[in-house]
């Protein structure tokens, strides 16, 4: 088969279209005809050669993919030939075929297209991971997010208004509209400085309870005065830097704060398997209704994929991109 592979870790630029081998079903498996895949910041870390996939795990890139089933495994009723799927991968989604474990696989609505299906696993169940399995949102919280038109924040202001909660967001100010859209409060411009007195300002002095950061660096000692007492931080990267030269530590004690790191693709598979279905068991009547939805800026053909790989890196996107395969 063919797939999107790499010269050697580094740049976009060492993107190219070649020849693999397809992968090989377990009986636990379902092999997907790809139509499309979902682009994230952790493919351009696996290609920078600074994130590589779990032992055992495809090496090409690609964590969550849409498409048609083409074959079973001896143990799969859930699914036959024809059925059309998406769901989250350990790699392998930039491809013409992939397997998939078959409780991973969740169905395609009937009115929805590959390329949305292939733009909600990641972004979606990370989101619902971040909120609900750690985050322990609560109804009337006061939520942060950062990087509110990304992917993930997205899919995180959805997921947290469906929980009654009041989302506040920061992001450049010409992805604000977006963001109150989708059921934010509230959006502050990250570019203007610190958003600490604007968020005890927006809360009535309070700060928030529950904060969702894929920034880190200078962000941390700012979360920490964002927060109210037994406020919860999920740290989702860190992408502002992973070192600080000094956080005053005692707020944390004082205000009883939760600090969580959290990650998705290194968790085992019996843990995927539980959010998935966790996250469909709330959520799949509301995605299959339209009212969860997910926020797509672009579709690239697959030839496109270095194209996509430095427009997402330029930070030019709200919401996710596609690449277009099979199709």
């Amino acid at each position: 088969m063919e797939a999107i592979l790499l010269k050697k870790a580094g740049s976009a630029d060492e993107l190219y279209i070649g020849e693999t081998q397809m992968p090989v079903i377990s009986p636990e498996e379902i092999l997907v005809e790809v139509r499309a895949a979902g682009i994230n910041r952790a493919d351009i870390l696996q290609r920078e050669g600074h994130y590589p996939p779990p032992p055992g795990s495809s090496q090409v890139l690609g964590l969550e993919v849409a498409g048609k089933v083409v074959e079973i495994g001896s143990k799969v009723s859930r699914w036959k030939p024809g059925d059309r799927v998406f769901g989250l991968l350990a790699g392998g989604g930039y491809a013409q075929y992939a397997a998939i474990h078959t409780d991973m696989a969740m169905p395609i609505p009937e009115t929805m297209h590959y390329h949305q299906a292939a733009a909600i696993p990641e972004v979606f169940l990370t989101a619902f991971q971040s909120l609900f399995w750690l985050g322990k949102i609560h109804e009337q919280d006061h939520v942060l997010i950062h990087g509110g038109a990304s992917g993930v924040g997205t899919a995180a202001i959805q997921l947290a208004r469906s929980k009654g909660a009041h989302v506040i967001v920061t992001a450049s100010s010409g992805k604000h509209e977006l963001c109150l859209s989708l059921g934010a409060s509230h959006a502050i411009d990250y570019k203007k400085g610190p958003f600490v007195e604007e968020v005890k300002s927006y809360t009535q002095g309070n700060g928030v309870n529950l904060i969702l950061d894929p920034i880190g660096g200078n962000y941390f000692p700012q979360n920490l005065k964002a927060m109210q007492p037994d406020g919860r931080l999920v740290m989702l990267s860190v992408m502002g830097g992973y070192k600080l030269p000094e956080v005053d530590l005692r707020s944390i004690i004082f205000k009883r704060l939760e600090i969580i790191g959290s990650t998705l693709r290194s968790r085992s598979l019996n843990y995927q398997i539980a959010l998935t279905k966790d996250f469909l068991e709330i959520f799949e009547d509301k995605i299959h209704s339209g009212v969860i939805h997910p926020v797509i800026d672009s579709v690239f053909d697959w030839q496109e994929a270095a194209k996509a790989h430095r427009y997402m890196e330029a930070n030019l996107s709200a919401g996710k991109l596609i690449l277009k395969i099979n199709s």
